[in-house]
């Protein structure tokens, strides 16, 4: 059976495919007009791979991407790899450095699901939790927003989010939702140890069922004229004080 292939476009996106080595390359599409400085390093990382390419018009990649912004470079790739969240608990069970999890509950946003995931990557996550249903999903869109970060990310589809808290806390996982009206401050919160942090959807935050399964509900504190947070900006922050703890 022949397999699918996903349309990835922007330099970022492509050559940071090319070095993490998850996908498959069918061949690249260069633009004729394309600067050889960055199609340079392209060229040369294909070459080790034996992946083809092809220089052509930017009218030929702008009917690719449907008029995206594509930068002069387009591969046809197979999709990004994805495991199961199950995984997840038998890898806490084997490590033997204390874990750091991030679980992107109902993140619809691409451009945030995007920045999240480049920001886990730069805070130390190790694994990446996106519920399977009510979620973007990485994308050729998403590894843009991230500037290719998706790319080298370990992530992971959730079927039942509070049935894979239940079974993280089994394993000694402490979990903490970031939640505007948590009873405790994002600050005051210890985020060393084996810990999953929650983050919830941009409309209407963290749902119940999987509030419920939180051990910790935790909120920033705001002394401003407005109330919320982008759920990119407050996962940012909650991410980078784990690591400030963590380090």
């Amino acid at each position: 059976m022949k397999e699918k292939t996903d349309i990835l476009f922007g330099f970022h996106s492509v050559y940071e495919a090319l070095k993490a080595e998850k996908r498959n390359f069918y061949k690249i599409f260069i633009s004729k007009k394309r600067s050889r400085q960055r199609t340079d390093k392209i060229e040369t990382l294909a070459r080790k791979r034996n992946i083809q390419l092809e220089a052509v018009d930017p009218e030929f990649l702008d009917r690719m991407t449907n008029f995206s912004k594509h930068q002069g470079m387009v591969a046809k790739t197979s999709f990004f790899p994805v495991k199961k969240a199950s995984e997840v608990v038998a890898l806490v069970q084997k490590k033997k450095e204390s874990c750091f999890i991030l679980i992107l509950e109902s993140i619809e946003d691409p451009h945030n699901l995007g920045a999240l995931i480049r920001t886990a990557l730069c805070a130390g996550v190790d694994y990446i939790l996106i519920p399977k249903d009510r979620s973007a999903t990485p994308s050729s869109t998403i590894s843009r927003s991230s500037a290719g970060a998706m790319e080298h990310a370990d992530i992971y589809t959730i079927t039942n989010t509070a049935s894979i808290l239940r079974s993280l806390k089994k394993n000694g996982v402490w979990i903490s939702g970031l939640d505007a009206d948590g009873d405790r401050s994002l600050f005051d919160a210890e985020l060393t140890g084996n810990i999953a942090l929650v983050i919830g959807g941009e409309h209407k935050g963290i749902r119940p069922v999987v509030k419920k399964e939180c051990d910790f509900l935790l909120s920033i504190p705001n002394i401003g004229k407005v109330n919320s947070l982008n759920a990119s900006v407050a996962g940012g922050i909650a991410m980078y004080e784990a690591l400030r703890q963590r380090i």
